[in-house]
């Protein structure tokens, strides 16, 4: 759960802008969206290999 307190002389955008920041640092966004619906233990294993596969991708373009 991820709590904001409003600090003194604190505008209501500006508490709402710390809102979201913190929600999506924290990565309560993703994990929503991933409950949304259930997922096949196939579909999972499929998407992680996916997300390995471009990670690698991405590093051997950092390196080159």
């Amino acid at each position: 759960m991820f709590l904001v307190t409003k600090q003194k002389g604190e505008s209501d955008d500006r508490l709402i802008n710390r809102f979201k920041k913190g929600i999506l640092n924290d990565g309560l966004l993703l994990e929503l969206r991933d409950r949304e619906r259930y997922k096949k233990p196939s579909e999972r294993k499929k998407e992680n290999k996916y997300r390995i596969k471009h990670q690698i991708e991405l590093e051997k373009k950092r390196n080159y």
